[in-house]
This record gives structure tokens, C-alpha cells and sequence, in this order.
């Protein structure tokens, strides 16, 4: 399929996010927040058409549902996805979520719980909520939007809310069954947990960006294949898709609007 030039950070990162879900067949896609769900979406029309989706609400559907207003739109319902379905994915390992952390370490564990001392935090944000289950249980890809110091921290994140890659953190030491992280993305590379010991490994640099300059940007130090391919622009088909059925009030577009380098950088580097 040919590439189609311009398109945005934005459309850049759901597309990479995408493939997050290319092998993993029948399984729950879960996307919270704006680009991870448009990802889901994206993935389910293209790379693997037998992930599950719901409308957001509590039910199935057999095509991802355009996210603003709907002007008409009738989502396509396969099925009800009350709690306890949710649950029963979930708990069996039937599921991929893609989640955004606030704070994320280099053995992978994630906070979106407190900033700073749990006692006497600086900022008090959402609480653990399902972030330990769900990191045990089934794989989990994280999307990153600032790539700064202070989401990719040293040392440890300020609260584990999501099991990484830790044995200090491991009941008796032991992995957890489920515990699988895939990838990261953020608004300058695409990462992973190919490293040695899982380490977090830098697997894709977005257009005009240097493994220096993410390092820069991270707290640990980076797992560095000897050659760093370019992230794959998104084609003309995935271009079409993001724009005209999953996203057409372009909702995207506030991804990144205290970056609007990015946009500059992938148009540079065109």
C-alpha cells in the first residue's frame, strides 16, 4: 500500500499503536482514552479483524464506533458486555488494554495514582483503580503522550499501581501468570520490552527524532538495537479509516496541542 503525506503526530501514533493488537486474535481490545480506542478501532479494521470491540457502553459490536457525535450513526450490536463478560476476559487472560500511566519506570510498573510520598502526596490523581488486576492478568500496552523525565522516572514510580517487570514487587518472587507488557508509545518513539531482562528498549524512533534525544527524555537508561528503524508512516487506507470512519470530527487533533512541534518535526522530516 503506498504512504500518503501529510499526516499528523497524532494519525502517526495510532497507527503504530495499531499493531499493538496485530497477533493477538479473538481477545477484548480495551483503549482507554481518545488514541488508544482509535487504535483499537484501527486495528480491527486492518491488521486483525477477529478483536472484539464494544461500543464503550455494554455491548459488543462488529465494527468500531465512530467516537464525537453521531449524527445517526447506529452502532452494529453483536451481543450485551454487562460487567461480569468484562470480567470474564479479563480475568482469563482474553484481553489487551492499552492505557495511558502517568508515570512509568524502566521495569515497566505505572502509576496513576499520587505524585510524591503516598501519605503526603504532592498531587492526588485517579487512585489505583484496575491497574493491579489488570497488569497480572492480561497483556497491557501503555500510550505515553509527553515523553519527559518526569513520565519516564528513575528509580521507581511514586505509587505501583501497575506490576512490571520487578522482582522485588512479585509475590514470593514469583512472575505473575498473566503479567505480558507490550509496547509503549509515546510522541517520540515506539518502545518495548524486548531488552535484556525485559528491559525497555527503544523500537521505533518517530521521523526527525534521535535515540539521543529520547534518552534525553528518560529517567533509565534505554535498551539500544545496533539499528533503530523510522515508525512507519501510516498508509493511505489507515489514513482513510482514522479520518472518515473512526475519527470524522478530527477529535485527534487535541492529542497534542501543547506540542505543536510534532506536527512541525514529522513535516520537516517529510
Amino acid at each position: 500500500m503506498t504512504q500518503t503525506s501529510p499526516y499528523t503526530l497524532a494519525e502517526l501514533c495510532i497507527a503504530a499503536a495499531a499493531d499493538a493488537w496485530r497477533n493477538d486474535g479473538e481477545v477484548l481490545a480495551t483503549g482507554i482514552t481518545l488514541m488508544p480506542r482509535l487504535a483499537a478501532g484501527l486495528a480491527k479494521l486492518t491488521v486483525n479483524p477477529a478483536l472484539m470491540l464494544t461500543d464503550g457502553e455494554n455491548h459488543f459490536v462488529s465494527e468500531p464506533v465512530p467516537v464525537g457525535p453521531r449524527n445517526g450513526y447506529v452502532p452494529k450490536v453483536e451481543g450485551w458486555m454487562p460487567f461480569a463478560r468484562t470480567f470474564d476476559n479479563l480475568w482469563g487472560g482474553k484481553r489487551h488494554a492499552m492505557v495511558v500511566p502517568t508515570q512509568i519506570d524502566r521495569f515497566g510498573q505505572t502509576n496513576i495514582s499520587v505524585i510524591g510520598d503516598h501519605a503526603k502526596p504532592k498531587a492526588a490523581l485517579l487512585g489505583a483503580r484496575g491497574y493491579p488486576g489488570n497488569s497480572i492478568s492480561h497483556p497491557n500496552s501503555y500510550f505515553v503522550p509527553t515523553h519527559n523525565t518526569r513520565s519516564f522516572v528513575a528509580g521507581e514510580v511514586d505509587f505501583v499501581c501497575g506490576v512490571g517487570y520487578n522482582p522485588a514487587r512479585w509475590p514470593d518472587g514469583k512472575k505473575p501468570a498473566g503479567l505480558d507488557l507490550r509496547m509503549v508509545i509515546t510522541d517520540l518513539a515506539v518502545l518495548d520490552f524486548s531488552g535484556v531482562n525485559k528491559a525497555m528498549r527503544v523500537r521505533s524512533l518517530h521521523p526527525g527524532v534521535t535515540f539521543d534525544q529520547v534518552q534525553d527524555n528518560t529517567g533509565f537508561a534505554l535498551a539500544r538495537p545496533e539499528v533503530i528503524p523510522e515508525t512507519a508512516a501510516p498508509t493511505a487506507e489507515q489514513l482513510s479509516i482514522i479520518r472518515d470512519r473512526l475519527d470524522p470530527h478530527n477529535l485527534r487533533a487535541t492529542l497534542f496541542k501543547g506540542d505543536p512541534a510534532g506536527d512541525r518535526r514529522l513535516q520537516d522530516a517529510a
